[in-house]
């Protein structure tokens, strides 16, 4: 791996030390302004919504534009709207349509760098070395994002609400400049062979028709197609969870701002772990019984959850979580970078986040109206033993051998015919 992956490192470690500061900090500063977990469930909703509304419009631009521009320029208005609810905050005129206001339009410019960067790296990465390559980004991004940033994010917050979401601007601004001076052109194949001059009519046209070829051919890879679905199950049950996870911190284990950031902390602890032995350890058992037992131990470990009061205790099972958390990451994102063709990557990973990350804002609403009626225990609790439940109906389908069978099927088509 040359100076080019290591400089996206940077850049990706860099912005995500701001976004985990504002991990803690955005719903802490939601909790500050109202109790109802309905209404701090609306704070998630707004963040990943426009993974429903928008990340297929964002593949297909990907795969039209110059991936290392759409990064950085996207990182560029980032900052500007952080920093411009920073400033609200510091002047204490926040409320809570703003702050979703800000959340949505944050989630809506994810969609674009999100897909830019999954399919920006085949480019700099040649394919043995993606699982490897995949797993020290999110190291990096971990250690950032869920290592460092939230602790850090409670205690700046408890000092000054305003101070984290100034860190986090200014962490966009950082990563901006690393991936500016990135060397080379980063189009899609096909935006290289042909690029549109056609007038706005006619370009939309060829949107709709750039999306709905990533969506069957992802709907017609089976593989792909029931990871994508599963991962749309996991997350809306998670994500049912997690919304309500700073109530659940407060209310029930009597954690405060800074003790909440530790205790998303050890999620990251995991996910660290993970990151730095997960390839060992897929290469070892294969990479379909690693994706079961993520499952299995995930939904348990988030079922357990739901049934502890002590926050220590807590602390261990989101360690694990963060653990296989990664495991299924590395394994999942590697292989959609080595199967998919490069013209197709943005719009096929947007077909896939469609699904897989468009169940967020539903899993959100749901967690929210879960803990109104039956306790905030609740949401672990169904979203655990769901979980569990997805990994028997994934396992005919996808497993090692299938696994292994959609990348020998992705050489054959790959290579080049012989002469």
């Amino acid at each position: 791996m040359d100076g080019r992956y290591w400089r996206l490192w940077m850049a990706s470690t860099i912005s995500n030390l701001g976004d985990g500061v504002s991990i803690a900090a955005f719903p802490l500063l939601a909790a500050s302004l109202t109790r109802d977990p309905f209404l701090l469930s609306l704070l998630g909703i707004a963040q990943f919504l426009p993974w429903l509304l928008f990340s297929l419009v964002a593949g297909a631009l990907v795969d039209r534009w110059d991936r290392r521009l759409v990064m950085w320029r996207v990182d560029v208005f980032r900052a500007a709207v952080v920093g411009g609810l920073a400033l609200l905050v510091a002047v204490d005129r926040a409320n809570l349509p703003l702050i979703f206001a800000a959340a949505f339009v944050l989630g809506t410019a994810e969609t674009l760098f999100d897909n830019a960067s999954q399919a920006i790296l085949p480019s700099l990465v040649e394919r043995p070395l993606l699982p490897k390559a995949n797993g020290r980004l999110y190291a990096g991004q971990i250690v950032a994002n869920e290592f460092a940033g939230p602790p850090l994010g409670g205690l700046l917050f408890a000092g000054a609400a305003a101070t984290p979401f100034f860190l986090d601007a200014g962490s966009f601004v950082g990563a901006a400049v690393m991936v500016a001076f990135l060397p080379g052109n980063y189009r899609a194949d096909r935006a290289r062979a042909a690029p549109s001059d056609a007038g706005a009519t006619a370009v939309l046209r060829e949107i709709r028709g750039d999306i709905a070829e990533g969506l069957r051919w992802l709907w017609h890879h089976r593989v792909l197609r029931t990871l994508a679905l599963v991962l749309g199950a996991i997350n809306l049950m998670y994500q049912a969870a997690i919304v309500i996870l700073v109530l659940f911190a407060q209310d029930i284990l009597g954690l405060g701002a800074a003790g909440y950031g530790l205790l998303i902390t050890c999620c990251a602890v995991g996910s660290v772990v993970g990151s730095l032995v997960g390839e060992r350890l897929i290469g070892r058992v294969g990479s379909g019984v690693s994706l079961g037992a993520s499952l299995i131990i995930m939904g348990g470990c988030q079922a357990t959850i739901g049934a502890l009061s002590v926050a220590w205790q807590v602390g261990l099972f989101f360690l694990v979580i963060g653990f296989w958390t990664v495991v299924w990451n590395v394994i999942t994102v590697s292989l959609r970078q080595s199967i998919i063709p490069d013209a197709l990557l943005g719009r096929v990973n947007s077909a896939y986040r469609f699904i897989g990350w468009g169940a967020i804002p539903i899993g959100s609403l749901v967690g929210g109206l879960i803990a109104d009626n039956f306790g905030l225990r609740a949401p672990f609790v169904a979203g655990g033993l769901g979980t569990i439940a997805m990994a028997a109906l994934m396992a005919p389908i996808v497993n090692t051998r299938t696994i292994q069978a959609a990348q020998d099927e992705a050489d054959a088509t790959a290579a080049p015919a012989a002469t």
